[in-house]
């Protein structure tokens, strides 16, 4: 057997590069190594719309893009023994495969799909168990997705049985890394300072191009070449759960300040990272720099997991209306903020309003509106007014709207370029249920003749 396994990342979110993929599976094909490819496509907001679409079709609730990602790779993947996994199941899993099995007979390979659930809440049985944990669940009429993270342990079962494709919905996202490593190397689920390493190799695919230089590029300060041909992440994991990090052919880099900042993106604690498999620990973690764009890291253990697990609720948070306006020239910046506030003393009272200057305010400002009130003028004077509305009453923000669009033409003096946009707004709370309660279910579906 193998003493180690690959595992690269062919997306870190929906709607990432649907090409980034080609040549991960290129070069873990090319390593003659065992492999295996993960995409992970989901996010709280994402399943939550995923949910929306399969109650509007039963037949759709997984990833859109799904055969875009997966039709170039494949069946050099199933040819070549490198297993493919993604919770691009989303809100419903059984339609991906179908999905993927109709890809394998475009391209004429037959894989054996592993198919996982149990992470979906909105059965009565699960709702009953959410009411016990959650104290402030909104009505079950408003709720749009209850999804428990679910950890490696059904991953392992369908690879145990053979599987060369996984699709899940909500698992954790180190989890899609974590579980090809044990079945390679057929660790015990108490393992702790082996799965906690793991755990943190998986840490560092899941955003794909952000360990590699994607979200680190910041020019003449953190140069990154070849951005627009990046080379997504391969981590290189042994027996022992020790690792590399690298990238696959192409742009980008992989350094010591590029791992570091993606192994501490969100994590609250070092010493404690909560995940369904092991809480990991950081805290004494050593990167070392090699040559070739690859760091090793070293001095990650693990510690008992949890016996609860994280289940992300998603409800209807009413309507979401965004409406902006240009202006420019002298005096632009008092011009805005007098905009701004015509519309809020025009719109209803009951509507929370935001004002924010684009270029000047707008990411670090805050709904309360004490940022809004200190800005200063800035240096240029183009600029750009942003203003939104939330409410439960659709019609209530359409009448926001309604003022900005009135702006053309009821002043102040030079503003132009109106866009407004409605839309429905999600909103999220979390809580903890007992492991005891969830039982994920493990499928396994042979493909059609080709």
């Amino acid at each position: 057997m193998s003493e180690r396994i690959l595992v690269g990342a062919g997306a870190g979110y929906s709607g990432d590069r649907l090409d980034a993929s080609i040549a991960v599976v290129g070069n873990l094909c090319a390593s003659g190594e065992r492999a295996a490819i993960i995409f992970e496509t989901l996010g709280e907001r994402t399943l939550a719309l995923a949910q929306l679409r399969r109650k509007q079709n039963p037949r759709l609730g997984y990833e859109p893009k799904l055969k875009e990602l997966l039709t170039p790779v494949l069946k050099e993947c199933v040819d070549s023994g490198v297993t493919v996994l993604g919770n691009f199941g989303a809100a419903n899993p059984i339609a991906a495969s179908d999905v993927i099995a109709e890809v394998g007979i475009e391209v004429g390979v037959r894989p054996r799909i592993g198919i996982i659930t149990g992470d979906d809440m909105l059965s009565p049985e699960g709702l009953e168990v959410l009411r016990a944990c959650c104290d402030n669940l909104p009505d079950s009429k408003l709720l749009a997705s209850a999804n428990v993270y679910l950890g490696a342990e059904p991953i392992v079962e369908a690879l145990n049985e053979g599987a060369q494709v996984v699709v899940t919905g909500r698992v954790a996202d180190p989890s899609l890394t974590l579980g090809p490593v044990i079945h390679a190397f057929g660790w015990s689920f108490q393992d702790w300072p082996r799965l906690g390493r793991a755990t943190m190799a998986g840490h560092l695919l899941e955003c794909g191009a952000q360990v590699t230089g994607g979200y680190f590029a910041d020019p003449g300060f953190k140069d990154v070449p070849g951005p627009e041909r990046i080379g997504y992440p391969i981590a290189e994991i042994d027996r022992d759960g020790n690792f590399f990090i690298g990238k696959a052919t192409g742009g980008g880099l992989v350094n010591r300040r590029t791992v570091t900042e993606q192994l501490l993106y969100e994590l609250h604690d070092p010493a404690e990272y909560l995940t369904p498999d092991v809480i990991a620990d950081i805290s004494n973690a050593e990167l070392t720099e090699l040559p070739g764009d690859r760091v090793h890291v070293d001095g990650v253990t693990g510690r008992p997991r949890s016996q609860t697990l994280k289940v992300t609720v998603c409800y209807d948070g009413g309507w979401l209306g965004e409406g902006e306006i240009s202006y420019y020239g002298p005096n632009a910046l008092a011009r805005a903020r007098l905009a701004g506030e015509i519309v809020k003393r025009r719109s209803p009272r009951s509507l929370r309003i935001r004002c924010d200057v684009i270029g000047v305010l707008s990411v670090l400002a805050d709904d309360s509106g004490r940022a809004w009130d200190s800005v200063s003028n800035p240096p240029g004077q183009d600029l750009r007014l942003r203003l939104a509305f939330a409410g439960p009453d659709r019609n209530l923000v359409e009448r926001g709207l309604a003022e900005v669009e009135a702006l053309y033409c009821a002043g102040p003096a030079a503003g132009g370029g109106i866009r407004v946009a409605l839309r429905p707004r999600i909103s999220a709370i979390s809580c903890f249920v007992p492991r005891s309660a969830i039982c994920p279910k493990v499928e396994i579906r042979e493909s059609r003749s080709c």
